[in-house]
């Protein structure tokens, strides 16, 4: 069975690096982008299962993200993710709910944290396509 697909979307390369070596060590393929504009773009190409995006970042920020790909790819899971900066994450996480994301996880975060919240979004994709 070929491993899924998540795209990592954080203009902080240690946290995509985390992230990615987190999914891996865990089965899954990985590709990231440093900001929402390259990220869309990584999304539109490898079409992945899942998308992990940060929401503080230049250029298209997270939330704005976040909108346009639930747009465009409405199928596909998103989580956010967020330190929030000085004002820390518990608005921009909310938002992000809000505005499309399915779920959120505030920095820093465990690993088991993260690989909970993709594995019980993606269950669902990995049934489907077994069915199909």
């Amino acid at each position: 069975m070929e491993a899924q697909l998540i795209c990592v979307i954080d203009d902080d390369e240690s946290v995509r690096q985390t992230v990615g070596r987190i999914l891996k060590s865990a089965g899954y393929a990985v590709v990231d982008a440093k900001d929402g504009e390259a990220g869309l773009r990584a999304v539109e190409r490898s079409n992945p299962a899942m998308i992990i995006t940060d929401i503080v970042m230049p250029n298209r920020e997270g939330i704005e993200t976040i909108r346009e790909a639930k747009r465009r790819f409405a199928d596909i899971p998103i989580i956010a993710i967020s330190g929030g900066g000085r004002l820390g994450p518990d608005g921009f996480l909310e938002l992000a709910l809000k505005l499309g994301a399915d779920d959120c996880l505030a920095k820093p975060f465990r690993p088991a944290e993260l690989l909970e919240k993709v594995t019980r979004l993606l269950k669902p994709q990995a049934r489907a396509a077994a069915i199909a």
